[in-house]
């Protein structure tokens, strides 16, 4: 708004009559600050000099320049300037198309009664007001909303805590034309030793340690801020500047301190609003950035323990498989994470027995991990005996054991434990719960494969014998299974992550239509097994599972003993 010193308005007369020109500054010199100009031109040289008016009164009929003319000239570079004519004759064509095209608020015809003209200028000088106060609080509106979607901007684009402390003092600096800003992180009520700080023309730069940028809570302001935070202004005494001081925190966590340095230029209270609103938003970004690195460290922490349990986890397991005479053992456990529930195990006990296992905790990750590791540890120490029990005995000793830490967690183990014995090429085995182990003959399957007539409705044996999960019950009971296992036969176990993973079916189908994809089961998983190429590969036959699934969704475990 134009006003002098004593905030008056600024009121320019133009008339080329100069008794009119004195009559009308004597009439507005107590209220108004007056600007006299003997011609349009004249008034046009005033304003480049002067620049915008409050409100311009001019004579219609001057020599060089019509008024009306002279003041559509001022339109478009003084569009909040209060315009009035005064016309000696009724040029009504002229003044109608002036005032409706904006460029004139009323006119006077002449002679003019004193009285009357005060009203008209005091209106013309209300309405300048008003208009001056609507732009400002527009246009500061629309610079608070650019501001912040600069901010959000920004703040979108910068996801971790480092950039986003970068990106927090450049956008502040530019906006609100600092000459230097230093934003400090603040832990734990005090000062961080990084400081982030944005000069004018350059890029936001990181410093650590001493630095002559930084800020001291030795400082009496810096300390009034850390104590109660609340914005503080100070005028520098070694620069000609001010420093506006701001504590970034949001929800009672004090975050950060920004100081922005401008020069003589005084921080008005729109700015200090402004720039208040605009912290809080800052102050909120600042806090998810740093929730944001705390996820992202605490996450890198959690993958690196992680890797460690998988090694871990991995040497629970067999790592070589014996080499056993006249049989063949081959054994693959892949976790859907980075550990898993899924285990195996594969024991050949002094007097000459095999013993195998594949089991399945309930769940998946660290806790099914936790208990599959407590299974093996069980297990390994009731075959480790001088004489093993019976497959069912060794089930319900291991649920004798974990029972209690399995119904605390809500968890449960399904397993198979077989025990193969060459001499007599019985083989013995215990279900609790667990997917149901196949027996067939690799010689039948080959057979097969060459167009023998004899094999083309070749199937397995299934071993049907089961009982319940372990650590549903106090006690496991099942009867124990038995078999034959002779020279040519072939024993597999999985878990149900082979058997219930997704694969596309072979049937045929409409032409452009993909085929339909459903889980495996144990029928599709024979039918891969009637096509494999012999000899049995569990490694390529578990490759050919795993290539319709691009996301594992739980531990896949396979082992088979082939008798030779």
């Amino acid at each position: 708004m134009v006003e002098d010193a004593e905030g008056k308005l600024k009121l320019m007369v133009v008339d080329d009559e100069p008794d009119n020109l004195a009559l009308l500054y004597r009439t507005f010199r107590r209220d108004f600050q007056v600007v006299k100009a003997e011609s349009a031109i004249a008034a046009l040289e005033i304003l480049d000099q002067e620049g915008e008016m409050a409100i311009i009164i001019s004579d219609q009929r001057m020599p060089e320049m019509l008024g009306t003319e002279f003041l559509s000239k001022t339109v478009d570079r003084f569009p909040d300037t209060i315009r009035i004519v005064l016309t000696g004759y009724t040029d009504v064509e002229d003044l109608v198309e002036a005032i409706n095209a904006g460029k004139v608020f009323k006119y006077i015809t002449k002679p003019w009664v004193p009285d009357q003209l005060k009203v008209v200028v005091q209106q013309a000088a209300e309405t300048y007001k008003v208009v001056k106060q609507r732009t400002y609080e527009l246009s500061r509106a629309l610079r608070r909303e650019s501001l912040f979607n600069e901010i959000t901007t920004a703040i979108r684009e910068s996801l971790d805590y480092e950039s986003m402390l970068h990106t927090i003092a450049a956008t502040l600096s530019r906006a609100f034309s600092a000459q230097q800003c230093i934003l400090q992180p603040v832990e734990e009520a005090q000062l961080a030793a990084t400081v982030f700080h944005y000069q004018a023309g350059q890029p936001a730069i990181e410093t650590n340690g001493s630095t002559p940028l930084r800020l001291t809570a030795t400082d009496p302001i810096i300390q009034r801020v850390l104590t109660q935070p609340q914005i503080e202004i100070e005028s520098l005494p070694d620069r000609d500047r001010q420093r506006i001081v701001v504590p970034l925190v949001y929800q009672q966590d004090f975050l950060a301190i920004l100081a922005l340095d401008r020069d003589t230029t005084a921080w008005s209270t729109a700015d200090v609003d402004l720039l208040q609103g605009v912290a809080a938003q800052a102050s909120v970004a600042i806090s998810q950035a740093k929730l944001y690195q705390r996820i992202q460290n605490q996450t890198e922490q959690m993958r690196a323990e992680l890797e460690v349990a998988r090694q871990i986890q991995g040497n629970l397991l067999r790592q070589s498989l014996p080499d056993l005479d006249g049989m063949k053992v081959q054994a693959c456990c892949y976790p859907a994470r980075e550990v898993g529930g899924d285990f195996f195990e594969v024991y050949t006990h002094p007097q000459g027995d095999i013993w195998l296992a594949v089991g399945d905790v309930s769940g998946k990750g660290v806790p099914a991990a936790l208990f599959m590791a407590s299974a093996i540890s069980v297990l390994r120490r009731e075959l480790s005996q001088e004489s093993p029990p019976d497959p069912h005995l060794v089930m319900q000793n291991l649920n004798h054991t974990l029972s209690d830490d399995l119904t605390s967690a809500n968890c449960f183990i399904t397993m198979v434990l077989a025990r193969y014995t060459p001499s007599t090429q019985k083989l013995v085995y215990a279900n609790a719960g667990h997917i149901y182990p196949l027996v067939w003959s690799g010689d039948a399957i080959a057979a097969r494969q060459t167009g023998h007539p004899d094999s083309d409705s070749l199937e397995p044996n299934y071993l049907k014998v089961r009982g319940i999960p372990l650590g549903i019950l106090p006690n496991w009971k099942a009867a124990a299974g038995s078999l034959d296992l002779k020279s040519g036969e072939v024993l597999l176990l999985t878990s149900d992550g082979i058997t219930e993973a997704t694969v596309q079916s072979t049937a045929p189908t409409a032409t452009g239509v993909p085929p339909a994809s459903a889980m495996l089961q144990q029928t599709g998983l024979w039918q891969l097994l009637l096509n494999a190429q012999q000899p049995l590969d569990l490694t390529h036959l578990l490759a050919q599972i795993r290539a319709h699934n691009v996301v594992q969704e739980d531990d896949q475990t396979i082992l088979s003993l082939e008798v030779l």
